[in-house]
């Protein structure tokens, strides 16, 4: 919703791709709209008007937004979201602002929407057509992903308790359009992404992939009579890491559980149905139930996975990734979140009530008296994830295995607020970053990274919550499989409850109410510190001011910090606002309830 978006259309410098650039940028690409020019010698161009779509992707990078909830603290006194947990949460500072965002890139989907049949993609006219229906797809995949974003961070109820969403766009904005547009309702704004998507999954491939002569009858007939080598030119796996139908489906299953959510749902159990099944659509394109069971060496370490990272090219994903970004060099996570005897910044500190949440090694609570928790020896006989996710004190660390000690009277930097980067908490974070990270200046190692965009673990916890809701634990609705089977699964990849047969499990698969506890603590570990669990509170309606809580250790005695850092919210902030500035400019635009 920004004027001058149509003056000057930069393009992109680097593909959102494999390992390959399909284009090569120019040192300086502003210019003007020009059809006439959309030839294949300059078809960068117009490409680069769809490639601002993916530069605005919201989970380009992470947020660890968890350091405003009850996961996480943060020894970074300017990071956006310990000022909006702690108070400084307003219309005008907002840190989880994806409006400017994501109606950018929609204003560039848009452009491509108008031009992309006006461009000459290759001299081939039936593979200039394939290029020209794919991109159509890729625009309006895209344009659904940036509206399920911003009706994550900015839907809500208008002062008449009205679920609202944002305003509608399908087309580019020029100087002379109406700015000053009303929000569309919540349910008008999912009717739109899932038109959109549709749009998508009829134009795209489910992957991309090259074919063989030989195997002209797997090209999908929805592409008409077309060689192998024009399906390869369009559709080939060079185009790996683009939006796909895949891609769209997950897409789908994603905003349909958020529509489905309590605070968002007027109570239509009908939309618990439907993410379940989206969500299904996604895991049995990819074996069903097996898209968990079979990812047991990928679904808890991918991010470690050695091998597997480096092996990584032109796009391909590992069994336990749907979309990701590209792939990178780098030692920036370690740098910010390595203790400080490893030489990192100690940034992001686990809570006491995240440890808690993980369970017991026989799949009991630690609250519950079946479990045989001992407080006074608290990391023993855990959940495996627990000591793999987050740092705890006596557990090692770094290129050389060094043993980390966080005890309020521990002598090195490590120790208790020993310094400005030491951990809060008396945890520091493990999960995500390569132990095989050199930070020591005198010997400064990279490593290989990359960030999902989406995991089937992911879409696997969406239909165990929109299961149990639609159909109780253990009804399949028309699918092969259950909430319970789901849970099951990821608790026995972990290693949870083998020796037992998770009798803490079969002793929930009865109830809904305590399945659903437990689908949402097992959502809570297995995808913290990826940028679910402040967004999952909100739609959850959950308590958001429960305190972040620490340990001090000494002379072996564990003893709670019951206030790290407080939580300060207000009712209404289970929804984001709406900008401030836009309010002003746009008096159409009606505010969420509760925001000045």
């Amino acid at each position: 919703m920004n004027k001058g978006i149509l003056k000057l259309l930069v393009c992109a410098a680097v593909l959102l791709t494999g390992c390959q650039d399909l284009i090569e940028p120019a040192i300086e690409n502003n210019r003007q709209l020009d059809p006439s020019a959309y030839l294949p010698s300059d078809s960068r161009f117009p490409f680069g008007i769809l490639l601002n779509g993916y530069n605005r992707i919201p989970t380009n990078s992470w947020s660890f937004n968890d350091v405003a909830t009850d996961d996480a603290v943060s020894n970074d006194q300017d990071n956006g979201y310990l000022k909006l947990a702690t108070g400084q949460w307003t219309a005008n500072i907002n840190p989880t602002s994806q409006w400017t965002n994501c109606f950018a890139g929609i204003q560039y989907l848009n452009i491509m929407l108008g031009e992309v049949n006006k461009v000459q993609w290759v001299t081939d006219p039936v593979a200039n057509r394939l290029f020209t229906t794919r991109i159509k797809g890729e625009a309006y995949g895209l344009r659904a992903l940036l509206m399920y974003h911003l009706l994550l961070t900015h839907a809500g109820k208008g002062v008449g308790g009205t679920m609202l969403g944002v305003p509608i766009l399908l087309k580019p904005q020029t100087t002379s359009d109406n700015y000053n547009l009303p929000r569309a309702s919540f349910d008008d704004c999912m009717k739109q992404i899932y038109q959109d998507l549709d749009s998508a999954d009829v134009k795209l491939p489910l992957d991309y992939q090259n074919f063989s002569l030989g195997q002209e009858s797997q090209i999908p007939a929805k592409y008409g009579q077309v060689t192998i080598e024009q399906y390869n030119r369009a559709f080939g796996v060079t185009f790996s890491g683009l939006f796909t139908g895949r891609i769209a489906k997950a897409v789908r299953a994603q905003a349909a559980l958020l529509a489905a959510s309590p605070s968002f749902n007027n109570g239509n159990t009908s939309k618990w149905t439907d993410a379940a099944n989206y969500a299904a659509n996604v895991l049995n394109s990819n074996g069903g139930l097996n898209a968990v069971t079979s990812n047991v060496a990928s679904g808890l370490t991918w991010y470690t996975n050695t091998t597997e990272i480096a092996n990584l090219k032109d796009g391909a994903n590992p069994p336990e990734i749907l979309w990701r970004n590209n792939w990178g060099e780098n030692r920036d996570l370690e740098q910010a979140n390595f203790p400080p005897t490893l030489f990192g910044n100690g940034r992001i500190n686990p809570s006491q009530n995240l440890v808690d949440a993980f369970p017991m090694l026989n799949g009991y609570p630690i609250s519950d008296a079946n479990s045989g928790y001992n407080p006074a020896d608290p990391y023993t006989n855990r959940d495996p994830r627990l000591k793999m996710f987050v740092l705890v004190n006596g557990a090692t660390a770094g290129v050389n295995n060094t043993a980390i000690n966080t005890t309020a009277n521990g002598t090195t930097n490590d120790a208790l607020n020993k310094v400005a980067t030491s951990t809060r908490t008396g945890y520091y974070l493990r999960k995500l970053l390569r132990q095989d990270v050199n930070l020591n200046p005198t010997s400064a190692t990279n490593q290989r990274h990359y960030k999902p965009h989406i995991r089937y673990t992911e879409i696997a916890l969406a239909y165990a919550e929109a299961a149990n809701e639609a159909w109780g634990p253990t009804g399949t609705g028309t699918n092969a499989y259950s909430a319970y089977d789901i849970i099951r699964a990821i608790r026995r990849r972990a290693g949870i409850g083998t020796t037992n047969n998770d009798a803490y499990l079969e002793s929930a698969k009865g109830n809904k109410e305590t399945m659903r506890t437990l689908i949402r603590n097992e959502r809570r570990l297995e995808l913290c510190f990826e940028g679910f669990r402040f967004w999952d509170l909100r739609r959850w309606n959950a308590g958001l001011t429960e305190p972040a809580k620490g340990v001090s250790i000494q002379n072996g005695v564990y003893t709670l910090i019951p206030v790290v850092q407080d939580r300060v919210f207000k009712s209404y902030m289970k929804y984001g606002p709406i900008p401030y500035s836009e309010i002003l400019k746009f008096p159409a635009l009606e505010q969420n309830e509760g925001w000045n």
